[in-house]
């Protein structure tokens, strides 16, 4: 992996309705404000975008650890979810939660498996990228 790598996104948007978000070799998504902000809802809203990057990321930095360490695992489902709160007079991110459930095969190494998921989360560059605070919620299951 090369750095620094850049990343480029475009936002259009007119007076009214969804924001359009494009990138050069992507499909376009449209935005809006989330209905706690006066926005319609039914679309992915900024504060959206960020938590599903936090889990994004973390299941690639996960499987890219895996499989560095040539270890076997069936499926990985990861949720996040996000506080938005007021701190220092400023709106802002303040706890950020992941939870992961890890299928491994039968006689697998779960501790192994639980060291990994945690690497995982320790090394992901979104979550690091971020002031607030991760926490991980990770269980694994053999068999």
């Amino acid at each position: 992996m090369e750095l620094p790598q850049h990343y480029s996104v475009a936002a259009a948007a007119q007076p009214q309705g969804h924001i359009q978000l494009t990138a050069d070799s992507l499909p376009a998504l449209q935005s809006a404000a989330p209905k706690e902000f006066g926005g319609p809802g039914g679309f992915w809203s900024p504060e959206d975008l960020l938590v599903a990057a936090v889990a994004d990321c973390f299941a690639l930095s996960f499987r890219a650890i895996a499989a560095a360490s040539k270890f076997e695992w069936t499926s990985l489902q990861c949720s996040a979810s996000g506080k938005l709160d007021k701190l220092d007079r400023a709106i802002q991110f303040t706890e950020l939660t992941l939870t992961a459930t890890l299928k491994i095969p039968a006689g697998g190494d779960e501790s192994r498996a639980m060291r990994l998921l945690e690497k995982a989360e320790q090394t992901c560059f979104i979550t690091n990228s971020l002031k607030a605070t991760a926490r991980l919620d990770a269980n694994v299951i053999a068999g």
